[in-house]
């Protein structure tokens, strides 16, 4: 890692505008290593509160950035301008609308919700009010995957293969109640299906076969005639994730690998479009309705029986 990429969370780069203050929705894994850390290195962003349903949680989660812990979730919409969500999707699919209809801009996280009714509402309450909306799809804020993006809709793909795998779910912190129970589809699912449908062309339709909490193989058929699979899966003995996309046509190929990728290169460019968002008043294309596009794809991925 390099002293670059060591300070990147922290990068304070000029902001010509007063922070904007967030409040934060949970104190799990995700919420204390990346959200608080993230919200409260500014310059673009202030962390003003946490509220989660474990008050000790919230605590420890809020105290190391001298943010308030919040008594309720109606007052943590009371210290802030903008929500950010770190809980589980159906938490989220309850609480951002409350927060859409109070004038909050959202920082949402994926999949929306763990249905498509509950995202559709979500959306709904979001458009309604008017407010910024912004996904977390962590790997669109790195450099190298905006750079193979723009090269990839420069190219003529036939065909591509793609996987997203990890042991997550064989233990640990992130092997949650909701990722075990929906697997790899609704976790890992978002990621891929956004880059491949970004790289390759809109996704018309979607084939899926085996069992999303072991192993999960999706072939997509795209609008522009291309074809891609994707392999998914949180339960494979791995030290680290591994995400590759390679595309293939007439020309040479294209791959996309973030093994070589720093993650601490996404956070300050995410906190500072969501802040330029919020200060212009403007959603970015990474916003609710580009989660709710993938969503409607996550429905039509389902394997039967799932």
């Amino acid at each position: 890692m390099t002293s670059t990429s060591r300070n990147a969370v922290t990068d304070n780069a000029a902001w010509p505008h007063d922070p904007v203050r967030v409040a934060l929705v949970g104190a799990g894994p995700w919420a204390r290593t990346m959200h608080a850390r993230m919200l409260a290195a500014g310059p673009e962003t202030r962390l003003t509160a946490v509220w989660a349903r474990r008050t000790d949680a919230a605590r420890a989660t809020a105290e190391p950035y001298g943010a308030a812990v919040a008594g309720s979730f109606d007052e943590l919409l009371d210290t802030c301008e903008a929500v950010a969500f770190a809980v589980p999707p159906s938490v989220q699919a309850e609480l951002a609308p409350r927060a859409a209809k109070a004038g909050k801009a959202l920082l949402l996280e994926k999949p929306l919700a763990l249905d498509l009714a509950s995202a559709e509402r979500m959306v709904d309450a979001i458009d309604e009010a008017g407010v910024v909306s912004q996904l977390v799809l962590t790997k669109r804020y790195h450099p190298t995957t905006r750079a193979f993006i723009e090269q990839a809709q420069g190219m003529s793909v036939t065909g591509a293969r793609s996987c997203y795998l990890h042991g997550a779910f064989l233990g640990g912190d992130f092997a949650t109640s909701w990722r075990l129970e929906h697997g790899a589809l609704y976790d890992l699912g978002p990621h891929l299906l956004d880059l491949l449908d970004a790289a390759v062309g809109p996704i018309a339709s979607i084939r899926a076969t085996g069992d999303s909490r072991r192993w999960l193989e999706l072939t997509c058929e795209h609008e522009n005639g291309a074809v891609s699979q994707a392999s998914l899966s949180g339960s494979v003995a791995r030290d680290r994730a591994l995400t590759r996309v390679e595309l293939f046509g007439p020309g040479p190929e294209l791959t996309y690998d973030t093994a070589e990728i720093d993650h601490e290169e996404c956070w300050p460019i995410l906190r500072r479009e969501f802040a330029e968002a919020v200060r212009l008043g403007r959603s970015s294309e990474l916003n609710a309705q580009r989660g709710l596009y993938l969503q409607r794809l996550l429905a039509n991925s389902s394997p039967s029986g799932d």
